[in-house]
């Protein structure tokens, strides 16, 4: 890429402050490779430098550590191409908010919540993972939900017969459904849906086109923009 350096004293240290963990942890291991190889990431750590170290302090297991480890590489990878610009936590952290913000040439800003599934959902499973996250959802920008799961194609997780499933309830009223998941009844589902612009399925474990797929949602009040949705495709299959 260009703009690998090698992991001098200075990338040590800013792994080693970001992970609060010993230099021969996997965590830090991995964020020295990850910092050396990229200038732009580098960049964004140090900016965000007290959020991450925070985030990473407070994940004292390896699932939440695993959910941080998401978010970053996902970042990591979007900074891959020069069109986009990261921002980490931008709503504030420890808030109701979406972990990244991301802007697009300058000419759209849309926002990404990531979440690493522990298992790959079947269709009522990918519907729970989605309304689980729409209360997140802000209502000026477009808003992007990646779900990251660990498979080899991004196939895996049928987002079209999850949202078709969901509003077929909406559509039939179904009332109690959407109240005990939180909505204020299936009114309340739509106004958070149509906040929703696009779903990314990631699987880093694949390769090429099966590493990530893209489900737009063509009823959202505010779209995301084809060709950011394309960019954010290639940068994720690393391509």
């Amino acid at each position: 890429m260009g703009d690998v350096t090698p992991a001098g004293p200075s990338v040590q240290r800013l792994a080693r402050d970001l992970s609060s963990r010993p230099p021969d942890d996997p965590v830090t291991i991995e964020l020295t490779g990850w910092l050396a190889g990229s200038a732009r990431f580098r960049a964004f750590a140090e900016t965000y430098r007290d959020k991450i170290h925070k985030k990473l302090r407070n994940a004292t297991d390896p699932d939440t550590t695993r959910d941080v480890r998401a978010e970053l590489q996902v970042a990591r990878l979007l900074l891959g191409d020069r069109r986009f610009e990261v921002s980490f936590e931008a709503y504030g952290s420890g808030k109701l908010g979406p972990d990244l913000t991301v802007s697009f040439r300058e000419t759209q800003t849309f926002d990404v919540e990531v979440t690493l599934l522990r298992r790959v959902p079947d269709v009522v499973g990918t519907g729970n993972a989605l309304m689980a996250k729409l209360r997140q959802l802000t209502p000026s920008t477009p808003n992007v939900l990646l779900l990251s799961i660990d498979a080899q194609a991004a196939g895996a997780v049928d987002v079209v017969a999850a949202t078709r499933a969901l509003r077929a309830r909406a559509d039939a009223k179904d009332e109690p459904f959407f109240t005990a998941r939180g909505f204020e009844g299936s009114r309340g589902f739509y106004d958070r849906f149509l906040r929703l612009s696009a779903v990314l399925v990631w699987c880093e474990p694949a390769t090429g086109d099966a590493r990530a797929s893209l489900w737009a949602n063509r009823s959202a009040r505010i779209a995301l923009a084809d060709p950011v949705g394309r960019a954010c495709l290639a940068s994720l299959r690393g391509s």
